[in-house]
């Protein structure tokens, strides 16, 4: 008996260590403790059985294997009034993760909001939940919870998730155009820390947001630089690939970089990976691409409405929303269409107010 409350001691310990290397991103012994734990007979049996479920699930969207971790999840999420207060946390933290995997935004935003930090006691939740207010185009809440994110990740003394943190924070100050260079010199400063670090996958996340700097100052040589290092140093079948790959192709194409022929090719690569990968967000970006760049203005802007727009408007895209009601303004005003003009301002006067 002894000897086997010592060993669900050590469960106890280890998974407690195993979630710390999941937050420290620290593969080798994340990995090691995966392997280990696989094997541990007792745990079935024990009261943390919801502990390692939930965790599991959490390493496998570290590999991006959303799918298998949304099952576990489904799985417990059945089970809701067996878990500890923690564990009903540590769910909601896991799933808001699993929608930022399956980039939908809003219902991340959704999970992170109903966690109760006096019980959870995990800070890193801030850094997702910053996360998905960038991308929802609320800077503000970005930065205060990218903020809280950086001193957590300091006060553990993780400098690569300092360097997360501080990226996010930055990049919430694009609109402040006297901190342009600033910005600029403060994105090279970060890229030189991740090659200290031999880090190339944040430093790959670096370079593309140096890179839409250049674009959003229209110098699109650098833009597509930039967006190109990126590229080639991130695994070619991946969001983050492709994310980089549409910003390479749009600035090469407003810059006038490349042909049109060349472009085309790129695009067609770009959506037959985003099939390959059933990413629909990348799948409706390459397809408009392909639109785009054949000169088929009025496909273009019919797939807009129908499928990509949708999409935009349910997963919370904020960014990709606005580009595209701006577009679809300027091609209604052309082509005379009024009233679907006047639709479109409106909800472009809603968003200044």
């Amino acid at each position: 008996m002894e000897e086997e409350l010592t060993k669900l001691t050590n469960i106890k310990q280890k998974l407690l260590y195993w979630q710390e290397t999941i937050i420290m991103q620290l593969y080798n012994e994340m990995d090691q403790i995966n392997s280990e734990l696989e094997y541990e007979e007792l745990l079935e049996i024990s009261k943390y059985v919801y502990m390692y479920q939930l965790l599991r699930a959490r390493y496998l969207l570290m590999y991006h294997k959303s799918n298998e971790a949304f099952k576990i999840l489904k799985n417990i999420q059945r089970k809701l009034n067996r878990l500890s207060p923690y564990e009903t946390n540590l769910l909601m933290h896991t799933f808001g993760i699993y929608y930022l995997e399956k980039q939908d935004y809003i219902s991340a935003i959704q999970s992170f909001k109903s966690i109760q930090i006096t019980v959870y006691n995990n800070p890193e939740y801030y850094y997702h939940l910053a996360v998905a207010y960038h991308t929802t185009q609320s800077p503000m809440l970005a930065y205060y919870y990218a903020e809280k994110a950086h001193q957590y990740f300091k006060n553990i003394n993780n400098y690569l998730r300092v360097i997360d943190a501080e990226m996010l924070m930055l990049i919430q100050v694009k609109n402040d155009f006297s901190t342009d260079d600033e910005i600029i010199k403060r994105l090279k400063n970060l890229i030189k820390s991740c090659e200290l670090c031999s880090a190339l996958d944040r430093k790959a996340r670096v370079l593309h947001n140096l890179a839409f700097e250049y674009l959003r100052r229209s110098n699109y040589e650098l833009a597509s630089i930039y967006y190109k290092e990126s590229m080639a140093i991130t695994d070619p079948v991946s969001n983050s690939y492709l994310l980089s790959l549409e910003g390479y192709i749009r600035s090469s194409l407003e810059g006038g970089l490349l042909p049109k022929n060349e472009l085309i090719l790129l695009a067609e690569n770009g959506f037959t990976i985003a099939k390959k990968m059933n990413s629909l967000l990348y799948i409706h970006l390459f397809k408009l691409l392909i639109y785009l760049l054949k000169c088929k203005e009025k496909e273009y802007h019919q797939y807009l409405v129908d499928k990509a727009l949708p999409m935009f408007s349910k997963n919370g895209f904020y960014y990709l929303i606005e580009r595209s009601n701006k577009e679809l303004f300027n091609y209604y005003s052309t082509m005379r269409l009024n009233d679907q003009a006047m639709e479109i301002a409106k909800l472009l006067i809603k968003k200044l107010i």
